[in-house]
Parts: structure tokens; sequence; C-alpha cells
């Protein structure tokens, strides 16, 4: 595995990436590339690269720990945690739940990226500004990937226990299951071998998201950290009944990508009938992924640190999953040899949200998609635009920043008929 990991990091120009994979209860770890491109160290297995939103999972076992404890459940309001808690829709900020936060259907526009300083407040300074945050959709009504809410729900944790969330992460998690190599304060992570993000080919111009994102995004780590902590979910080490947090929550709008359902904290989908759980995490040049197998045991991290990282793990997981357990795992969505004879001009518009505005158009009888991200992270992603391909009336794919993958939008209405867009794990409205 050591020479196909060299190999697919060439073929996808990935600078450097670690695996680490638990197989019939043995850890296999594998590095290759390096960690920079600036100074060519290389990559180790015991290097740490950041796991991103893979991090979620880690935030949502905290609270299912201290539910566990009887101190809060599922549907306990936010607001009884954290008196005086507020965003922009009053009702919403007296009713949104921990399960709300957990599953991504609490419709608080999830992609505010501010920096919120570097003390220990940081967090309960985030959840402060989260008091102007409307709605990208009504409590409840479709499932849209937030950020902001895991960050909420960090700092639920903090509350309950009285301590900074890295440190809840280091007492309640890493140091029970023995894992030296995960880390959350870069002053933490410089004592180690670390990957930095890259983009185009050169080290990227940041190395991580403020700090004030943790609860979200700022784990660090290496994969066989990341596996161990995965191991504890299927066979226990942290939770009672850890399978509670497998159940299906939600289903996804768009599922291509992901898996067709969200659990709490964790992506759930079914591969040739048996339950996969996984999570993916994607910061400022970085990429990981976590799969595991219940009824198998098998578990796999990967990391990258640039390139086509996702098309990457997409393809190792692929070759992996099928040698271990002879599963296969989704392909991405590809476009019909004939495009469907759909009418795009229903769905051309303005689609937007906080971090994001989608303009869907008809250009020469061609559906058209141009995205552009928008607040502090507009900077690091230039807007781009790309043809769409019909596959139905609702569902179009379409290529952006370079990668081979095709990605998907799904238009649907909620309930109220109210027009949405549903790519990258958002649910966007139509505004205009």
């Amino acid at each position: 595995m050591g020479q196909r990991l060299a190999e697919l990091i060439a073929e996808y120009e990935v600078p450097g990436a670690a695996l680490a994979y638990l197989h019939e209860g043995e850890l296999h770890e594998f590095a290759a590339g390096t960690l920079n491109t600036a100074t060519g160290v290389e990559s180790t297995t015991d290097s740490l690269f950041q796991i991103g939103s893979v991090t979620k999972v880690w935030t949502a076992t905290l609270l299912m720990r201290q539910i566990e404890r009887g101190r809060l459940t599922l549907d306990t309001p936010v607001a009884e945690v954290l008196p005086g808690f507020q965003v922009a829709d009053p009702e919403v900020s007296k009713t949104v739940t921990i399960r709300h936060l957990l599953t991504h259907t609490s419709g608080i526009d999830g992609d505010l990226f501010i920096d919120t300083g570097r003390g220990d407040d940081c967090v309960a300074k985030y959840v402060e500004a989260c008091a102007d945050l409307a709605q990208n959709h009504p409590l409840g009504a479709t499932h849209s990937y937030c950020n902001s809410g895991f960050v909420i729900a960090g700092r639920v944790a903090e509350k309950l226990a009285g301590k900074r969330w890295d440190d809840l992460i280091r007492e309640e998690i890493a140091e029970p299951l023995g894992l030296t190599h995960t880390w959350t304060l870069p002053e933490d992570v410089l004592r180690f071998r670390a990957a930095m993000g890259h983009a185009g080919g050169a080290p990227a111009p940041q190395w991580g998201l403020m700090r004030g994102m943790g609860p979200a995004g700022l784990i660090c780590a290496r994969p066989a950290d990341v596996v161990a902590f995965a191991r504890a979910h299927l066979e226990g080490g942290l939770l009672d009944d850890p399978r509670a947090m497998w159940e299906p929550q939600v289903d996804v709008p768009n599922p291509d990508g992901l898996g067709r359902q969200w659990g709490l904290g964790w992506i759930v989908d079914e591969w040739d009938g048996k339950r996969v759980i996984s999570h993916a995490g994607n910061t400022i040049g970085q990429h990981a992924i976590l799969w595991a197998v219940p009824e198998t045991g098998t578990v796999i991290c990967a990391a990258a640190n640039g390139g086509h990282s996702t098309a990457f793990t997409r393809a190792l997981g692929t070759e992996l999953f099928a040698q271990l357990d002879g599963l296969t795992v989704p392909p991405p969505p590809s476009p019909p040899q004939t495009p469907a004879g759909a009418d795009a001009a229903r769905h051309a518009g303005l689609y937007e949200r906080a971090g994001a505005r989608i303009e869907v158009s008809v250009r020469e009888g061609e559906p058209w998609l141009r995205h552009e991200a928008t607040g502090a992270l507009a900077a690091l992603q230039p807007p781009e635009e790309s043809a769409m391909v019909a596959v139905d009336e609702n569902t179009y794919l379409f290529k952006l920043g370079g990668s081979p993958d095709w990605m998907s939008a799904v238009f649907y209405e909620l309930p109220d008929g109210s027009p949405y867009v549903h790519m990258g794990a958002r649910a966007t409205p139509k505004t205009g």
C-alpha cells in the first residue's frame, strides 16, 4: 500500500498524504510525499494533518457524553444552557435544540467565518456574534451543513463543563484513548511534524482558520489517532451507547459525494447492504476523511495537503474497501450520455446565504452556474463558473476548481413551496 499511496498522490497532484486503517483488529499506517513543498519535509505516519470538519464528530461526542450523564437531552433548547443565546429569528433563539445543531437542521446560516481573537473566550465571542445570523431555512425544515451550529454546540459543551473546548477534547477524548498526536492549538501542533496546506501547488497563504472556529473544525491529528477515535465508537470506550450517534436523523436532499442521511455528527450511508458512517473535512488547502463500517470493524482515515485531494481520497477509499471488505464505494456522479431534456430556465436566478452567492442562468440554451464565496474566506476562493449538465428536471452536474470529479446541484422546494438549491451539503434559498 505504501507504493500505491505514492502513485496516487502523484496521479492526483497531492503534495503529501498519510493513511491509517484498522482491519481485523490490526492497525496499518503509511505516508508519502512532503508536508510542505517550500521546505521539503517528508510526510510520515506520525505527522499531524488538519482534519477539518471531522472535528464535528468529536464535538458531537462531547455533548453525547453529557447527555449520557443526564446533564441535558437532545431536545434541550440551546437557550437553557446558554442564557441570552440569540440569532436573528427570536423564535429560533428560544427553540433551537441540541438535536438541531448536531443534525444540521437548525437553519441557522452556517458559514460565518470571523476572527474572535486568540483568547480563551473566543468560542463564547463567536456565539455572541451569531446574534445577527439569519435563517437559511425554517427550523427543522431541511438539511443544510452548519459550521456555526457546531461552534454553538462547542460552546454548550464549554458551559456545561466550565472548561475550554480545547481542554475538553484533551480530557474527555484524547487522554482516555491515549491519543498522543491529537491537538487543537498551533502552539501544540508545532511540537510535531505538521502539514501545510497547498493551493495551486504552492503553500497556502495561511496555515489555519481562526481559533473561534475550533469546535467546527480545528483538530490536528495523525490518521492513526483518528482511527482510534472511530474504533472507540465501534467497540466502546467513549459512550455507553455509541450506536445512538449512527441512527439516521434526517435525509440529505443531495446525497452525492456524502451520504444519504445524517445522524448525530456522523454522516450515515449504506454500501452493499452494510451501514457506513463517515465524515470529511476541508480547511485551507488540507483535506481529511474518516470512514467506519460497524459490521466489519474496518476504519480508514486518510489526510492530504493539497491537489485534487477529494478525488484522491475517494480513489484510495475505493481501492481499500474493495480489498478489505469487498465493498463498492459509490462512484462520483457522472453525466448521462444524453443530457436530460430539462427546462433549466425555471431554476434560473440568484441563490444566496452567508458565505456564498450562486447564480444560475441559461446561456445560448445551456444551463450555467456561477459560485462566489463571500465573507471572510472570499479572498481565498475566487469566483468560479461552470456549464451544467442535466441529469433530470431537478438534478444538474458541474465542475469547479479544476476537480476531475463532477459535483451535483439538486433544485427542490420546502414544504411551504420555497425554492432552494442543495449543493456542497448546503441548502441555499432562491432570493432573486
